[in-house]
C-alpha cells in the first residue's frame, strides 16, 4: 500500500511537471492523491481550477458535488476518497466565439498518457466520466440519452471494470435539468450508490477513516 501511494505521488509530481501542450493553460490540475477503488474522470479543468489547483472547484462543481452528497460522500469525503482526473489537465482557453474551447484531438493524444498510467497505478473498479469528452475516453457516444443511466461492464486499461457515465455538470446545460436527462441522472447516481466499491467508501466515510 505504501509504495503503491509512493509511485502515485511521484506520478502526480511529474504530472505537475508537464508542459507538452504549448496552447493549453496550466499549470495541470490533479486530484488529491489517493488509491481508491472508484476513478473519476472529467474534461478539463477551467481558470478558476487552475488557480485553486484542484479539480471541479467552482460552480459546476458544486452541481457535481451535490449528486454525490445525495448518495452518501460529500465534497470534502469525496475528494479525500475517490481519485478524480481527466482527460485534459490544463484549461484550454476560451473560445473566439464564447465558452471554453473543446480540447483537439493531439491535445487529447498528449495528455492521455497520464490517465492510462493512473488507471495501471489503481486498477478502479469503478469509473465515473463526467461529460460527453470523458465518456468517448471510454465508449462511443452519441447522444446522452444512449449511455447515461446505464452501467457498461467494460475491459479498460486491460481489466475489466464498471463505466458508470453523468452528464457534465455545466450550468450552461439543460441535459440533466429536463428530461429526459434529468431521470436518466437519477438512475446514474441510483447505479453508483448501489455499487459495492462506491458502498464501501460510504462506511468508510461514515468512520471517519
Amino acid at each position: 500500500m505504501a509504495a503503491s501511494l509512493q509511485r502515485l505521488r511521484r506520478h502526480q509530481a511529474a504530472l505537475r511537471r508537464c508542459r507538452r501542450c504549448p496552447d493549453m493553460l496550466g499549470p495541470p490540475v490533479t486530484g488529491q492523491p489517493v488509491l481508491s477503488p472508484v476513478l473519476l474522470v472529467g474534461q478539463a479543468p477551467g481558470p478558476r481550477e487552475v488557480e485553486q489547483g484542484r479539480p471541479f472547484a467552482w460552480t459546476a462543481g458544486k452541481t457535481l458535488f451535490g449528486w454525490f452528497a445525495g448518495i452518501g460522500l460529500a465534497e470534502d469525503d469525496f475528494r479525500r476518497l475517490v481519485y478524480m482526473a481527466a482527460v485534459c489537465r490544463c484549461f484550454p482557453g476560451k473560445h473566439p466565439r464564447g465558452g471554453d474551447r473543446v480540447p483537439s484531438p493531439d491535445e487529447i493524444a498528449r495528455c492521455a498518457p497520464w490517465l492510462e498510467k493512473e488507471l495501471a497505478l489503481l486498477e478502479p473498479e469503478l469509473i465515473l466520466p463526467v461529460g460527453r469528452l470523458a465518456i468517448a475516453r471510454f465508449m462511443p457516444v452519441g447522444c446522452l440519452d444512449e449511455v447515461v443511466g446505464r452501467r457498461h461492464r467494460l475491459e479498460v486499461g486491460g481489466r475489466r471494470c464498471d463505466v458508470i457515465p453523468l452528464p457534465h455538470p455545466s450550468g450552461a446545460s439543460t441535459w440533466h435539468r429536463t428530461e429526459p436527462g434529468r431521470g436518466l441522472l437519477a438512475r446514474a447516481l441510483e447505479l453508483v450508490a448501489r455499487h459495492p466499491a462506491w458502498r464501501r467508501l460510504v462506511r468508510q466515510a461514515a468512520r471517519g477513516a
